[in-house]
Formats: C-alpha cells, sequence, structure tokens
C-alpha cells in the first residue's frame, strides 16, 4: 500500500491487488507472531526498512524461502535466511 501510493509500485487498486495476489496464488497471508519479533531481534544491522525485516524474521522463523529482488537480504543468509533473487 505504501509505496503504491509514493508511486513506486503499480498495483492498480492496492485495496483489491491484495486479495486477488492471495487468490490467484492460493496463499494465505502470515501474521506477525511473538516468534518472529524474537526472529526480528536477533536479526543482524543492516537492512534499515523495518518491514522488509519482518519479512525476513518471518522466513527465518518459519523456516520459508523469501523471494526477493532486492540484493541487499542476502547479507541474512547467514541469520538463517534461504533467499531467492
Amino acid at each position: 500500500m505504501l509505496k503504491s501510493m509514493k508511486g513506486t509500485l503499480d498495483v492498480g487498486d492496492p485495496r483489491t491487488w491484495w486479495q486477488a495476489a492471495l487468490e490467484q496464488l492460493n496463499a494465505a497471508p502470515l501474521m506477525l507472531r511473538p516468534e518472529h519479533i524474537d526472529a526480528m531481534h536477533g536479526l543482524p544491522d543492516g537492512h534499515k526498512d523495518p518491514f522488509d525485516r519482518a519479512l525476513i524474521a518471518q522466513a527465518v522463523a518459519e523456516r520459508l524461502t523469501l523471494v526477493s529482488a532486492d540484493r541487499d537480504m542476502a547479507r541474512y543468509k547467514t541469520a538463517g535466511l534461504r533467499l531467492v533473487r
């Protein structure tokens, strides 16, 4: 939503895009839970975007693979992040 409002991400109407994307991917949203906060606290410094840090922490805590074009995320492999670019 924030990137769409800033004009850096074109997804059409962001209010409907999220639901449509979840349905097309047959995916479910992952809520931020206490173990994700714990994983976020243990991440090394480096990435200043709090939303990206939350995604990284969720992927680490849930043992998920994070798909991202952000080259800065590669530094979190030492924290257990599985990353596909």
